[in-house]
């Protein structure tokens, strides 16, 4: 027998639990960013890039960034998108890319490894049609390319401000991926202030988990307001595709670069002098620091702005004018955005101690790629097992020394071969004393006691880096 008044209430309650789904579905749709408007008023201003480089060309003046170069990075590709791969008929080589119109009368920015040394650049616009551009100017620091073509009353982007991003906030990317034009993708912000890339390292990438794919390098990054507040430069990615991790350069960055290209046709850049290292926990313990973080200075320049300012070896660098230095990387862009002649001011621990000091930025000469850079791990300590013996006239001439500097001949103790050190290596600090001779190192080093954690200067190659090292209980020399 069949329980009418159970059925009936079973199929009311079905009802009711689909209008809730219904409206709550309803709930979620309306909370979601509306992209239609975003990208009707914006793609018009988006455009495909196409380069073409001669054979002849490629001879004389070889672009790092062409398709098939071996030297980029198998894990960081930049997505430029050669049409088809490989040469064309005729010794030609051609890629392609996005880019964006920020002004009426046809300035155009994109990326500076889509166009390269090309000898012709074409840019086609939404309405189809196809225009010569000249290269205005292209800086490879922060791989950005001004372009301009013959037009006026043309379509533009609204430009927004980068530094107000966060992670967690919508981005949208307009490009043309594998050709394909006005092709939307959207994500969301993962980080800002990424510093990964050390042949790029002035740009504070923007990190996002927007679907980029080869074509897509220049496009505009678009915030919820529909402005831009990136351009689509990178991608970390084993095997050439979208792999969920991409990176923006700032337009604050760009607009910079864009700027100075107009005025002067080069970009000058802040620098204070100085080579830098994280601070990680053992550094931060040997220094005093109450937690890692900063920039430890490993270097400073001879007659720079850091030297005249009073900056010393084993100074950790807190903050560039009022903003907070989390590591090594967060110094560079900060500096080399400051205009040279700038009056700026260094939040320096040193001895325990806290201390403000001015600083006039210099300027970063027009050859010099890059002046902070990550070190090998050395390490120091003779109560850990370490020989070491003086260094000859000749050495010192050969690796530009004065006086100061002892070399490792042999390593017997367990920690210090467990911070990599090696024979060779040139110690020229113990904490903050120089080291001349191996008599001053055996000195030095003999102050030492168990659970002490130490700072030393080392020299490899043509790289200086501080090390922290912790003399343990149970080791002698």
């Amino acid at each position: 027998m069949i329980n009418l008044s159970a059925t009936r209430t079973s199929f009311a309650l079905s009802v009711a639990f689909l209008a809730i789904s219904v409206l709550a579905g309803q709930a979620i749709a309306a909370d979601l960013p509306d992209f239609v408007s975003l990208v009707e008023k914006n793609g018009p201003a988006v455009v495909n890039v196409r380069a073409t480089e001669t054979a002849q060309a490629r001879t004389q003046a070889p672009n790092p960034g062409a398709e098939g170069e071996e030297e980029i990075p198998e894990i960081f590709r930049r997505f430029f998108g050669p049409i088809p791969r490989g040469q064309q008929p005729g010794g030609e080589r051609r890629s392609a890319g996005s880019g964006f119109i920020v002004s009426t009368d046809g300035y155009i920015l994109t990326n500076n490894h889509v166009v390269g040394d090309a000898d012709k650049v074409t840019v086609r616009l939404s309405d189809r049609r196809e225009l010569d551009a000249k290269v205005i100017g292209t800086d490879e620091q922060t791989d950005i390319a001004l372009l301009k073509i013959e037009a006026t009353g043309l379509p533009v982007v609204s430009l927004g401000d980068s530094t107000e991003l966060k992670p967690g906030q919508w981005v949208v990317a307009v490009g043309s991926p594998f050709g394909m034009d006005h092709t939307v993708t959207h994500g969301i912000v993962s980080a800002v202030g990424r510093g990964y890339d050390r042949s790029q390292q002035y740009v504070p990438f923007i990190q996002t988990d927007v679907p980029i794919n080869p074509g897509n390098s220049g496009g505009p990054l678009f915030n919820l307001a529909g402005e831009v507040v990136g351009i689509n430069s990178q991608i970390f990615s084993n095997t050439g595709g979208y792999m969920g991790v991409s990176f923006a350069i700032p337009i604050s960055v760009a607009m910079n670069t864009m700027n100075q290209l107009k005025e002067k046709g080069h970009v000058s850049r802040g620098m204070i002098g100085v080579q830098i290292q994280n601070v990680d926990r053992d550094s931060a313990k040997a220094l005093g620091l109450p937690r890692s973080g900063g920039a430890l200075v490993n270097s400073v320049t001879a007659g720079g702005a850091a030297e005249k300012a009073g900056v010393r070896i084993g100074d950790v660098i807190l903050a560039f004018d009022g903003a907070e230095v989390v590591s090594s990387s967060d110094l560079p862009p900060m500096v080399g955005l400051t205009p040279p002649g700038t009056r700026s001011e260094l939040e320096v621990f040193r001895n325990g101690k806290t201390l403000m000091i001015p600083v006039t930025v210099g300027e970063l000469p027009k050859d010099v790629a890059a002046t902070v850079a990550a070190a090998p791990k050395v390490a120091p300590a003779n109560k850990l097992g370490i020989l070491v013996e003086d260094l000859t006239a000749e050495q010192r001439k050969q690796l530009g020394l004065k006086d100061e500097g002892v070399v490792i001949t042999r390593i017997t103790g367990s920690s210090a071969r467990r911070a990599a050190l090696q024979p060779g290596d040139v110690v020229l600090m113990v904490g903050r004393t120089s080291i001349k001779s191996s008599a001053g190192f055996q000195t030095a080093v003999n102050s030492l006691k168990a659970d002490d954690s130490i700072m030393l200067l080392i020299r490899r190659n043509d790289t200086t880096s501080f090390v922290a090292i912790t003399v343990p209980k149970d080791e002698t020399e």
